[in-house]
């Protein structure tokens, strides 16, 4: 067709839509020299999964760091996909674990409702249909787009006969049937009323091109050979056509996203030629992986708990130590960085894109509690204190009632072996610290486990009874084991567990297996921390109802 008819064509396409200045509208930001411009897109579709987190994460940083922006754009075009409240749920989960935007779809203060904040909005992808129909009349008047009236059932046939003669599965070449209507035949086809969905006029040369990924370098494939689809049969634009724009427009330097978008560099290089904007740098992120029978596998929806941002509040990891982990796996140099910045803020740690892994990341919950375990004991007991509330108040009431009934006695049993060079690293996240904690409440005190293999149960009483008879409240920790030992040695176990070593014939046990005959009847389990510290907790009173409780 000839630029007349492409016109002619546009505005039967396109009537009314407004010619519009967008690089006015959307100028160039005042930013700082390298100043990056980063934005998360997701889709609101109700599932929210540690990749969100994982991308939203190098987003933020990288616009941090560089005194850039940080936007959240809601690409919400697929109407069928969407869930109501997602949008909301997503920003909550995300602010939860220390991700905040500068910029795009944000809630109003103290409410679930959705509003925007920044000059360069709409931010929800369908808010902004009459500028994605205004760039693609541009392109239907300059003859690289046409209207495609191919039904589904057509569409399938196509499919299945390129299946059948093992082609490429597409619209293109020969398949693409109305790609070089004459125009009276589209006019014709449209005053019919026919749907019709917006394909870009793709080049039908073989060619090569050639793309600068900020992760893994020069990217090089083939060039695109589809007519691809710009705008949907329902008028909605699909992610390709649409991101393109946005980015653009919001004036992004940084798409960072999935691995699994590479094979669509060559249609998103085609839409920024064709309406001649500028790429910017895409920096295509590994994916998240774990070990399955020996194998790695990607995490899965379906069998992987742990793929959920909802799985690591419900059980209760404290949001710096799931940023802290996710920097271990994100750049390589982190770890190294941290043996030299024991107790540096991540904050100063600077992130960069040519550290990032290339191939599949391992996501190791092992190292995770271990990283969790490290952040935990560097945290003052009163903030730990806190965050364990917070998180009973949302997911274990009974837990939250005694625990927030007094904070301070709470602060004392977190706190406890957490002094000296060598603090204590039990402690992991929210469930785990209330399962290992709760034996200091009555209400869930409970003896588990046998008593030790080398005391007899005609023994136990004894131990118990003697004792409760020689117990000091007020005896300093030396004063305290003193009488332990006298208690075992009393009853036919050494002081010292060398001394059984080296005579196990002389004596029953040890003072060890003493100690944790009292441990059970106090504790309620063989292991613990501190015994001496966790009875002046719990009070004199108390060690004694429970001594006398295991004595019947």
């Amino acid at each position: 067709m000839d630029p007349k008819e492409c016109k002619q064509l546009a505005e039967s396409l396109f009537p009314g839509t407004p010619e519009i200045d967008h690089e006015i509208e959307y100028p160039k930001r005042d930013l700082p020299p390298g100043a990056a411009v980063t934005r998360l897109g997701p889709s609101p579709t109700g599932f929210i999964h540690i990749g969100n987190l994982y991308t939203a994460f190098m987003n933020q940083k990288i616009a941090n760091e560089t005194g850039g922006v940080f936007i959240l754009r809601i690409e919400d075009t697929d109407s069928k996909r969407e869930v109501a409240g997602a949008a909301g749920a997503l920003i909550r989960s995300l602010q939860w674990f220390g991700v905040n935007f500068d910029e795009g779809v944000c809630l109003e203060a103290g409410t679930d409702k959705l509003c925007e904040s920044g000059k360069y909005g709409p931010y929800k992808q369908s808010d902004r249909k009459a500028i994605y129909h205004d760039y693609a009349r541009r392109l239907v008047e300059s003859g690289l787009a046409y209207p495609c009236f191919l039904t589904e059932d057509e569409i399938g046939e196509i499919r299945s006969r390129q299946e059948a003669q093992k082609l490429t599965p597409g619209i293109y070449g020969q398949w693409a049937k109305y790609r070089d209507c004459p125009a009276d035949t589209y006019m014709e086809l449209l005053r019919a009323g026919r749907p019709w969905a917006l394909r870009f006029r793709a080049g039908q040369e073989d060619r090569e091109i050639k793309v600068c990924d900020g992760i893994r370098g020069d990217l090089i494939m083939p060039g695109n050979k589809m007519d691809f689809i710009l705008l949907k049969s329902d008028g909605m634009p699909t992610y390709h056509f649409a991101h393109v724009i946005d980015d653009h427009l919001m004036r992004t330097t940084h798409v960072i996203r999935g691995e699994e978008w590479i094979s669509s560099l060559p249609v998103h290089v085609d839409i920024f030629q064709a309406l001649g904007f500028d790429i910017p740098l895409y920096c295509h992120s590994t994916v998240l992986m774990k070990i399955n029978n020996g194998k790695k596998r990607k995490l899965s929806k379906r069998s992987d708990p742990e793929i959920s941002l909802d799985y690591y509040k419900e059980e209760g990891y404290h949001p710096k130590a799931i940023l802290e982990y996710l920097l271990t796996v994100i750049n390589s140099n982190f770890e190294e960085w941290r043996q030299a910045h024991p107790d540096a803020s991540i904050d100063d740690f600077e992130m960069t894109t040519d550290k990032m892994s290339v191939s599949g990341i391992l996501f190791d919950l092992d190292k995770l509690n271990d990283i969790s375990k490290d952040i935990l004991v560097r945290m003052p007991a009163g903030e730990l204190a806190d965050f364990l509330i917070d998180w009973a108040k949302l997911y274990d009431s009974d837990a939250y009632g005694l625990l927030s009934a007094d904070r301070e006695l709470l602060s004392r049993i977190l706190d406890i072996g957490r002094d000296g060079d060598k603090p204590r690293k039990d402690l992991s996240h929210g469930l785990q610290m209330w399962d290992f904690i709760k034996y200091f409440y009555r209400e869930h005190y409970e003896r588990t486990g046998p008593w030790p293999e080398n005391v007899p149960e005609a023994d136990v009483p004894a131990l118990i009874g003697g004792y409760l008879d020689t117990y000091d409240h007020d005896a300093d920790r030396e004063q305290w084991f003193d009488k332990i030992r006298e208690l075992s040695e009393a009853n036919g176990y050494a002081a010292r567990p060398k001394d059984f070593k080296k005579n196990p014939e002389m004596y029953k046990g040890h003072v060890g297996d003493v100690s944790t005959v009292i441990r059970l009847a106090v504790v309620g389990r063989a292991t613990s921390p501190d015994l001496y510290e966790i009875q002046q907790i719990l009070g004199e009173n108390e060690v004694r109802s429970r001594l006398n409780s295991a004595l019947f």
